[in-house]
């Protein structure tokens, strides 16, 4: 008997993506797996970021790009890269996470029900419903419960990055992408912020950008390393680490260079 096909999320397809006449990724394919952490490794100026920003047509905000391939989101299996396709209705779908917190400058209840104000939601107990869930999904409602209406200015580093975690998932996305979600925190807040990632792959799928080869170690499951635009290897995070099959891959993560 034939073990069952793994669960994708999404898939990506001969992926290339273009500023202007700057190619920035070349034919990248892989997959995305469901309910599973997706890290993106590799050396600055890579692509990793700019994949990533495809990913839910974030790129779309800049102008004179062009994209080529497929990205197709399961269980639809629609392409998100079709002119015909909504980018507004893609990034309700497919969270981001900035490297900097960037919480609004409204209180924290305004952040966290922003996406879903501007779906449409008004009524005033769906609202508090869901603010009491994306806050505890984030581990920050403990912190936060009786300062609701205070400015998201008042909290930490670490607290304003869960809030934008919260604002993420308030919409309730099927994916969230994490740019460098860690990289301005420090390290109490940082463990923190993996624990909360390592919990959150039981409902929504993650892909991260990560330059800190331990937190892909720690918190993915499949590790895809980039190098000049194209996808030199990708598979299981324990086998990329231990057993890489590309000798590119290797020199890597064992800090030959990047």
């Amino acid at each position: 008997m034939t073990s069952a096909a793994p669960l994708f999320k999404a898939e990506i397809r001969d992926l290339s993506f273009r500023f202007g006449r700057t190619q920035v990724l070349k034919s990248v394919t892989l997959p995305i797996a469901e309910r599973r952490v997706t890290a993106l490794i590799g050396p600055s100026g890579c692509g990793k970021t700019t994949f990533l920003r495809c990913l839910n047509r974030m790129q779309d905000l800049h102008p004179d790009v062009r994209y080529e391939g497929e990205i197709i989101l399961h269980p639809e299996k629609i392409n998100i890269l079709d002119p015909a396709v909504d980018p507004i209705e893609v990034r309700m779908r497919i969270g981001m996470v900035f490297q900097k917190p960037n919480p609004f400058p409204k209180s924290i209840f305004e952040n966290v029900v922003y996406g879903l104000r501007i779906r449409g939601v008004r009524d005033r107990a769906t609202l508090d419903e869901r603010v009491v869930q994306a806050l505890q999904d984030a581990a920050l409602w403990d912190e936060v419960k009786d300062r609701l209406h205070a400015p998201a200015t008042v909290l930490s580093g670490g607290q304003q990055q869960r809030l934008c975690i919260a604002r993420a998932l308030a919409t309730n996305p099927e994916m969230i992408l994490f740019d460098e979600p860690t990289s301005a925190l420090d390290p109490v807040a940082t463990s923190k912020i993996e624990e909360l990632m390592t919990g959150l792959k039981d409902k929504v799928t993650i892909v991260i950008v990560t330059h800190n080869m331990q937190q892909a170690g720690r918190i993915s499951d499949f590790t895809a390393f980039m190098f000049l635009g194209t996808l030199v290897e990708f598979g299981r995070t324990d086998t990329i680490f231990t057993n890489p099959s590309n000798k590119l891959t290797e020199e890597y993560i064992t800090g030959r260079f990047g």
